[in-house]
């Protein structure tokens, strides 16, 4: 499945600018940067809905110290 993907008219100019250089495709350096970023996306978007539903109530909290001594660290 092909997926199209429109940048700013600087963006695609220094896709082009680089696959010419570099003889490679944009995908190629899209791809790549998918691959590498995803993750971290990923994270960031889970850790925003998370956020959100702490400032909304939704969430529980825990110290620190409730922590240590749920996992049995405090002696």
């Amino acid at each position: 499945m092909a997926t199209l993907v429109q940048f700013p008219e600087d963006i695609e100019q220094r896709l082009d600018s680089l696959a010419r250089q570099t003889g490679l495709a944009k995908s190629d350096y899209l791809r790549e940067w998918i691959v590498e970023h995803i993750e971290d996306m990923e994270d960031y978007f889970l850790a925003m809905r998370t956020l959100e539903r702490v400032r909304l109530g939704q969430e529980a909290l825990f110290s620190a110290a409730e922590i240590r001594k749920d996992l049995g660290l405090d002696h």
